[in-house]
């Protein structure tokens, strides 16, 4: 990805609470020569230093076929947000985008054997609604087995960690207040992220 070092985010700590904040992320994948991408739910993980995306994929989804056989990329890509010319000190400017980025590269390895899917789908309970596990647990055995048929499941060591924070850090502090002052005023939940973001730099 390209990232001016004015906007790159080193933090491994800041980057991993990203990714777990803005789960659903995009996977992408070579196919025989054509980009395949799918749209999925990630638990992050840290196992010592290294870094675990684990997820499913549905069994009918062909993109599980070529998730060994090529480098995965995995886009964790929101909020963001739309900023004005209007909040800088000079007229000669236009209109631009802030955002968070976090490209994930890794080596991937599925998990088809039953016990490994059934501990991928409990982890995944775990980590976005725990409360639901009770009722995973009294599932009849063949609706859980049917369940467990119809996926593939996988996890990504990350190998390369990139992550773009564009967030006006090439601005004035008082372009940087009135951007933040304004994002602050919307409705919108993505555009008052980005300002708590830039308030947070």
């Amino acid at each position: 990805m390209y990232i001016p070092k004015h906007f790159e985010e080193q933090d491994k700590t800041k980057i991993i609470s990203f990714m777990r904040q803005y789960s659903f992320a995009a996977i992408v994948n070579n196919n025989n020569g054509r980009l395949i991408a799918t749209h999925l739910p990630f638990v992050v993980e840290e196992r010592g230093d290294a870094i675990i995306l684990a997820s499913h994929f549905a069994k009918a989804n062909d993109h599980w076929k070529c998730l060994e056989q090529y480098e995965p990329i995995v886009i964790f890509s929101e909020p963001h947000a739309y900023i004005s010319p209007v909040h800088y000190d000079h007229q000669q400017n236009v209109p631009t985008w802030n955002y968070i980025a976090v490209h994930a590269y890794g080596k991937a390895r599925l998990i088809e054997d039953e016990p490994g899917k059934i501990a991928l789908i409990e982890k995944t309970v775990q980590c976005f609604e725990a409360a639901y596990q009770q009722q995973w647990n009294t599932v009849p055995e063949k609706f859980r087995t049917g369940m467990l048929n119809g996926i593939v499941g996988f996890e990504i060591e990350v190998t390369d960690l990139q992550a773009k924070y564009k967030l006006s850090q090439n601005r004035s502090s008082a372009e940087k207040k009135k951007i933040i002052d304004e994002l602050s005023k919307s409705n919108d939940s993505a555009t008052m992220a980005i300002g708590n973001y830039m308030r947070e730099l």
